[in-house]
Parts: structure tokens; C-alpha cells; sequence
């Protein structure tokens, strides 16, 4: 009976346990972000700016079919010497670089320190793993690809940067576990 008890009250917590996913609002939809716990500081970091509403006034500044939608600071000294704003890579092998992966960007800096201003999605449906071990993985899509494929196929410049901004609203929202497997089985 006790054994029984103990069960009733895991399954209930298990079942109203929820999670922090990202949210990035688009002008082509939502995204939601699942953060992945491999990656502490990174996570925390995307968390921390999403909840001080750090890239609310910032946009997608490049985006490219069959590569990456990237967001957040555009490519500043700001963002990538003022340690303030970089983060010790946390490199995982079983995150990679799949469609959907979301990463930290970063310049060319010998210490592959991530400017956590920025992130990208990878849009490729093959992935881009030339980009492992180079770039932290922190996270993955969990619904709203298609609006990464819409980012992307807008009208852009030379550079990459969308003729008309792209802005972002990016908060930190959460879901019950059942809702998170729902998207994770629609993920599929």
C-alpha cells in the first residue's frame, strides 16, 4: 500500500511538472524552443536575456536558405569582446547541428567563445555539421520550423539581411509535460 502511495504521488508531480521553453514571436509566427539541460550556461544565458527582453528591439539580421536564420545582435564588436556577453563553449556530442538545432553564435576567436547575443537556427534539412565542436548546440525547435522557412526565403541584401527587418519578441514560457510531449511527438 505504501509502495502504491509513493507511485500516486510521483505520477501526480511527474504529471504537473512543467519545463521553460523559448518563445520567439515572429512576424511569420511562433517558435517554440525547447533549452537543453547539457548546456547550462547557455540555457541560463538564453533565459536570462529572454527574460530582461534583450533582443525585443533586435530582428533576424541574416538569414539564409539552406543554412541558418540568425538573430539577436548583428555582428558588433559589442557582442563579441565585451566579455560580459561571452560564454565558455559547452560542447556535447550528442547535440548536433540537425534542422531545427538552435546555436550560439560567434566570431572567429580561438577559445570558440559564443557571443550569447546571438543565436541561430539551423535550417538545412541535412543539417550542418561542419559546425560541431565549433558552435554550441543549446537547444532545438519544437514547433515552428515553418515559420524558419519563411524567415529565410524573404528578400535580402548581399549580406544576407532581410530588405524588410524581421523583429523578435522573445520570452520564456512554460509547459506541462503532456504539452511538451505532444509537441515533441508532432516534432517528428
Amino acid at each position: 500500500m505504501k509502495c502504491l502511495k509513493y507511485l500516486m504521488v510521483f505520477v501526480l508531480f511527474t504529471a504537473c511538472k512543467s519545463y521553460e521553453i523559448g518563445k520567439i514571436d515572429t512576424q511569420k509566427g511562433e517558435i517554440l524552443v525547447w533549452l537543453h539541460d547539457e548546456t547550462p550556461n547557455h540555457k541560463a544565458s538564453f533565459i536570462e536575456l529572454a527574460n530582461a527582453g534583450y533582443w525585443d528591439s533586435l530582428t533576424f539580421n541574416r538569414v539564409i536558405p539552406d543554412f541558418v536564420a540568425q538573430g539577436g545582435c548583428p555582428d558588433t564588436p559589442e557582442g563579441f569582446n565585451d566579455p560580459e556577453y561571452l560564454l565558455a563553449p559547452e560542447f556535447e556530442s550528442k547535440l548536433t547541428h540537425t534542422y531545427g538545432a538552435v546555436g550560439a553564435g560567434r566570431d572567429g576567436n580561438a577559445e570558440k567563445l559564443s557571443a550569447r547575443c546571438q543565436f541561430y537556427i539551423v535550417q538545412n534539412k541535412d543539417g550542418l555539421h561542419r559546425l560541431d565542436g565549433d558552435y554550441t548546440v543549446f537547444g532545438n525547435v519544437l514547433k515552428g520550423m515553418d515559420v524558419v522557412d519563411e524567415l529565410v526565403g524573404v528578400s535580402k541584401d548581399s549580406t544576407d539581411t532581410p530588405l524588410t527587418p524581421l523583429p523578435l519578441d522573445i520570452s520564456i514560457v512554460k509547459i506541462s509535460a503532456k504539452r511538451l510531449k505532444e509537441l515533441r511527438s508532432n516534432n517528428k
